[in-house]
């Protein structure tokens, strides 16, 4: 596992105001990070300042193992394609006019792969037609074409697809899967979409008052999202051992609780339990969201 973005204790403040306040994220090779947090929270800051544009207070961080305070960082920032807030496009140009200028503003040698990175895009049949016709969808597309005229193998988008009907939502989706599947770009997404993150997203941080709170990957979230059932009950011993013999899934949570999983009918298995004698308490299911798991998170034990 390479991790290629690395924050310590990462602090950055405004007179009196810590946005970041001792920030820690991990970002590994060829994944798809979604940053979490309310508006306010931090992400923007914490994107300006892995992107150069402003300096931690205190702290620091690395990519790809090089040290901010290293001369070598400038260099290896070049390897990072970045949207922050809102693209940077020229209204009266042409998509390939765009992405033309952005080519040399980076000093790429050459042209010649500009039109296939308007195909990867989508934008190859929008010809003259100049970007301040274009859709919200659209511009956010070329966005992403010319924060990639580099050839970046780590991708930084702040709220992609803010703004956007559900149809551009669905494109902005689909191409970020691309860049990460085809190309292997890893992709750092800062969103309050939590829906829509939950459909591609590789690991999560969630981010509240300048630090991270915790991070999990999908596959670790997606198990503490099972749909469950849970029980609470005298004489747990008879309820394991009904379980054991019948193969069903269970989490012994404390002397009192434990969590069915894999029962999807919730009379059916109080009916089953009914015919051994194994009468609980309490039985209720659950079935929670990227959404609630993350307001339970803010609500809750936060080093739990």
């Amino acid at each position: 596992m390479e991790i290629i973005l690395e924050t310590n204790e990462l602090v950055k403040k405004y007179k009196d105001f810590n946005a970041l306040n001792h920030a820690n994220i991990h970002i590994e090779k060829g994944s798809i990070y979604g940053l979490i947090g309310k508006n306010g929270a931090g992400k923007t800051t914490l994107i300006r300042v892995i992107c150069g544009l402003q300096k931690p207070t205190n702290g620091s961080y690395s990519i790809y193992g090089v040290d901010n305070s290293n001369s070598e960082i400038t260099n290896i920032r070049k390897r990072i394609g970045s949207i922050i807030e809102t693209p940077s496009i020229y209204s009266e140009m042409s998509a390939k006019d765009n992405l033309i200028m952005q080519y040399k503003l980076v000093g790429m040698p050459n042209l010649d792969d500009i039109d296939s990175l308007l195909k990867l895009v989508g934008l190859d049949k929008t010809g003259n037609k100049k970007a301040k016709h274009f859709s919200l969808g659209m511009k956010q597309r070329l966005g992403i074409a010319i924060a990639l005229a580099n050839n970046p193998d780590f991708l930084i988008l702040d709220e992609p697809i803010n703004g956007l009907d559900p149809q551009g939502i669905i494109e902005i989706r689909e191409l970020i899967l691309k860049l990460n599947k085809e190309k292997r770009i890893t992709i750092l997404i800062s969103s309050h979409y939590l829906d829509e993150l939950s459909k591609i997203a590789t690991h999560y941080g969630f981010l509240d008052n300048g630090s991270i709170i915790r991070e999990i990957s999908s596959d670790e979230l997606s198990k503490k999202l099972e749909h469950k059932f849970i029980l609470k009950v005298n004489g747990q011993n008879n309820f394991i051992k009904y379980f054991e013999e019948n193969k069903i899934s269970y989490e012994v949570v404390d002397k009192e609780t434990i969590n069915v999983y894999g029962e999807n009918n919730l009379s059916k298995f109080i009916n089953k339990l009914s015919k051994k004698n194994l009468i609980a308490d309490d039985i209720h299911e659950q079935e929670e969201s990227l959404e609630s798991y993350y307001m339970n998170l803010l609500g809750g034990d936060k080093n739990d």
